[in-house]
């Protein structure tokens, strides 16, 4: 299906994103994955991918997405080696979680600079190839929080509600390049970053989500495969909701 693609996922050696990749590589990608601070975790999310496609191509490069020259500066060493870059999964995210009386102004940035300005750094980044080759897909992983907001989360609720202004605005702009621009707002997923959330927030949501269960990562990542595939190329400007019927 995605044979002859070159895909970049962010924040691809965990949860969400790790699932992304792995769907990817199974669908034939090249499939090229950032990472911020764990070698071992982005080294084994590359075994995994050899493992189910032996004669694909993947590869790991560990920049922050928050500096904007250090991601420049990658994204133009790939550009330079594949030659393109045909899907962006801006996947990358953090939490600095505070009830906002108490959250440091450092928390606010660190939230802000992963989340909002690492969406900016790498599709500012790629989109001039983009326009060039008259073909993209860019993908941007938001959350149900965006929308309805979470004790504690003011910093990312934000984040991830700027990405629903964020995708609208470039969708437009772009449409009559044959870019296509896209996010997926998912639910409470299984990963480190609902891990941490205290089990009477858990029991909470689970009360409100008719499924009655979590997400997987996997769930999420089959939804972005969607959108980056041809069946869904009048499709842009448009936030999926993957969240077992959880809405505000």
């Amino acid at each position: 299906m995605f044979d002859n693609k070159i895909v970049l996922v962010t924040g691809g050696s965990r949860g969400i994103g790790k699932a992304v990749a792995l769907e990817f590589a199974k669908a034939n990608a090249t499939v090229l994955i950032n990472y911020t601070s764990s070698d071992d975790a982005a080294n084994k999310a590359i075994e995994e991918m050899k493992s189910i496609n032996q004669a694909g191509t993947f590869e790991s490069f560990k920049f922050d997405v928050s500096n904007y020259q250090e991601t420049e500066n990658e994204v133009k060493n790939i550009l330079d080696k594949y030659s393109k870059i045909d899907i962006l999964v801006n996947n990358a995210g953090i939490t600095r979680d505070s009830l906002f009386m108490r959250m440091k102004e450092s928390q606010w940035d660190e939230v802000f600079d992963v989340n909002i300005k690492g969406i900016f750094n790498c599709t500012k980044s790629v989109i001039r190839s983009m326009v060039k080759n008259q073909y993209g897909k860019i993908i941007s992983i938001s959350s149900v929080v965006g929308e309805m907001g979470n004790p504690g989360q003011a910093n990312y609720s934000s984040t991830k509600s700027a990405i629903y202004g964020f995708t609208k605005s470039l969708a437009k702009e772009l449409g009559s390049k044959n870019i296509n621009v896209n996010a997926i707002s998912p639910g409470f997923i299984e990963t480190d970053i609902t891990d941490v959330l205290p089990d009477s927030i858990k029991t909470k949501y689970m009360e409100m989500i008719p499924l009655a269960k979590f997400g997987l990562p996997e769930d999420v990542a089959k939804s972005v495969l969607f959108l980056a595939s041809d069946d869904s190329s009048y499709i842009t400007g448009e936030v999926l909701k993957i969240n077992g019927g959880l809405y505000t």
